[in-house]
Formats: structure tokens, sequence, C-alpha cells
């Protein structure tokens, strides 16, 4: 049995601080009320989650890499988030669908997309030609010149090669990133963004999108370019790689899950299981996701579960963090909180070094001798 003084001990070991929040108020700031009324449940996880992220991720020797799934750009999270922390250093490298991509790029080329309401008539819509994101909207139009823009764009010379999805969209991105220069229309799309800042945005799933289905008819075309995927996988373990060397960190911030978050987390199984290199393990994982884990689906997937795979460092789980929320309200916050507690980061400009960090990750495999 233990003593009451042993049971006051022990609630002291477990207990973070003792539950006393202010009262709000008109003049309260977001980050304030994060880090003092976000208390438990999942709010607790969010207030832990913009701490994660700002006071350990956004250290100067920890690369930050970030996933994107669902449709977050049509609900203009490019613009209000992605973009500020792509300006602020916060993002060194991303994984995103191609959809994510495609839309963003109407906002690029200044076509608009509207606030609506869930439930609309979608016969309706269809007979007006206008597409529904569940309360997005927007003419079909914007589909058929953002499709043109591709296929025009992808016929240039420029692209007439095998490129990985990251050296396509850096390529994508200067042009968007030019065309938003000369229509004063700077900071709508977070391609361009990235482009500017260096920033590596990778695809997992090139030919799921609508950007890979107009590639696919260029290819009919007799086009020269060519999407390699497994170049992908080597540059994504380089980046990974090349963060761990000299004792720095990793830390994956994954916005949903899908096929990005896997993208991003077989990194470490890549450098130790298959390429045979010494490495632990992502230092930080934080996750907002709607999805529940007794599914034994990927997005709902536990750190712990990933530690199993070699894709976390076991040292570092209690640095983890999983938040189940929707994504358009943890990120918005998120980016508010990281905004105002931390200075901008310097960029990485991954980017500029990706074929160097690539070469010095076939080096170090090459010199393993690793062939089995």
């Amino acid at each position: 049995m233990h003593t009451p003084e042993e049971h006051r001990q022990y609630l002291h070991r477990i207990s973070h601080k003792r539950i006393a929040p202010p009262a709000l108020t008109g003049h309260t700031s977001v980050a304030q009320a994060l880090d003092e009324v976000f208390l438990s449940y999942n709010a607790g996880r969010l207030r832990e989650a913009c701490q994660l992220f700002t006071t350990k991720m956004l250290d100067e020797n920890c690369t930050v890499g970030v996933t994107l799934s669902g449709a977050l750009t049509p609900a203009g999270l490019g613009i209000s988030c992605l973009v500020p922390l792509l300006e602020a250093g916060f993002i060194d490298w991303i994984i995103s669908t191609g959809a994510n991509i495609y839309h963003d790029t109407h906002f690029a080329l200044g076509m608009d997309l509207h606030q609506s309401r869930p439930g609309l008539d979608d016969h309706q819509l269809r007979q007006h030609n206008i597409i529904r994101i569940y309360d997005v909207v927007f003419e079909y139009e914007n589909l058929l010149g953002t499709d043109q823009f591709y296929r025009t764009l992808c016929r240039g010379e420029a692209f007439q090669r095998t490129l990985s999805t990251a050296e396509f969209h850096n390529l994508v991105g200067k042009y968007l990133a030019a065309h938003e220069a000369e229509t004063a229309r700077l900071g709508r799309s977070f391609l361009a963004a990235a482009y500017r800042a260096g920033v590596p945005v990778f695809t997992s799933s090139p030919g799921d999108s609508s950007i890979g289905m107009n590639l696919a008819a260029l290819q009919l075309e007799g086009s020269a370019l060519r999407i390699d995927p497994l170049r992908d996988v080597n540059q994504s373990a380089a980046i990974v790689w090349d963060a761990k060397m000299n004792e720095g960190r990793s830390g994956i911030f994954i916005v949903g899950g899908g096929s990005p978050k896997n993208f991003a987390l077989q990194t470490e199984p890549q450098i130790q299981e298959v390429l045979g290199l010494d490495e632990s393990g992502h230092d930080y994982f934080l996750q907002v996701t709607d999805a529940r884990p007794d599914t034994g689906g990927l997005s709902g997937a536990t750190p712990s579960e990933a530690m199993t795979w070699g894709k976390v460092d076991p040292e570092q789980l209690p640095d983890t963090v999983t938040c189940y929320l929707d994504s358009t309200v943890a990120l918005p916050l998120l980016t508010m909180y990281a905004l105002h507690k931390h200075p901008p980061r310097p960029p990485r400009r991954l980017m500029d070094r990706l074929e160097t960090l690539t070469t010095q990750l076939q080096q170090e495999y090459s010199a393993r001798g690793r062939k089995s």
C-alpha cells in the first residue's frame, strides 16, 4: 500500500501543470489561448503539437519535412498557411498529393474559387458547369484552363527530359513565380513560394492527379518528359540522411495522412533496411489526422507503430504528437502560433543541393558495399 504522500508525489510526477486557465477575453491572443486554455483532449494535443513544432522542430539543427493530403489548397490553406511558413523558413521539404499542387495552380493563374455550403444540388451544379469540393465551388473552366497551362508549359524544351517530381515541380514553380511577379499576384501559390525558397516538393503518386493525367496525354503526343519516381525515393532519403549527419535532426509534420505520410516516413527504412546504413529513425513525428488507428489504415497509424518499422527513433517517442483534428482547423492555428513564437529561419535551400545530397548518399551506400 502506498501512503498519501506517495500518492501526491506520483500525481506531481505525471502532472504537467494544474488546470487553472485564465478567463478568455477579446484581447486574448491565439498563442496565449493555445498555451493556457487548450489544456486537455484534442485541444491539449493541438497545444502539444504547436509547442513541439515551434520549440524543437524549428531548432536550427532540425530539417522539417511537411506532408500534405486532403483538399487543402482549394480551401485557401496554401495562401494562408503554407506560403507564410515557407517564407519564414519553417518548411525545408514537402511531399504533397498532386491534387493539392494542381488546385494551387488555379490561384497562381488568377482563377477564382468560392466559399459555398455543403448539401448543394449536384445535378444543378453539373448542369451549370460548377465543380464542388464539399463546400468549395468553382467553374469547370478552371480545370480546362489549368490543364491547358500544364500541357502548354510542359511541351517546352526545358521539360523534354527525365525528372524527379521535385525537379519537375521546381521547374513548374519557376514559371508560376514569374507569372505571379508579372501579374502582381505574389503569395498566391505555395509551389511558387517553394521555388523562391529552394524547397523541394515531391509527389508520392505522380500519376494520381490532373497533372499526371495531362503529362500522360503529352506522352501520347511523343513528349520526352518522363517522371522517375525511383529518383524521388533516393532524393528524399538523401535529404533525411543529410539531416541526421553531424548530430542534426529530422522532423516530420504530417497534415492528414495517406500516401504522402508513408513516403516521408519510408525514408528511414530506405536508409536502414534497404541501403544498410546506420540510422535510427526520424526524431520528431507530428501528425494532425481525423483517421482512427483501430481500422489498421496508414493514415491513423500511431508513431509507436511507425517506430516498429524503424520510421521513428524509439528514443524520441516522447517527442511525438498525434492530434485527432481536421487539418483545416489545426493548420491555421499552428501557423499563427509558430509565426508568433519563433523568428524566421534562414532557408536551407535543399533544392539547390539535391543532386549533391543524392550523390553523397550513393557514395555512402557504395562504400558500405551493400549488394545483397
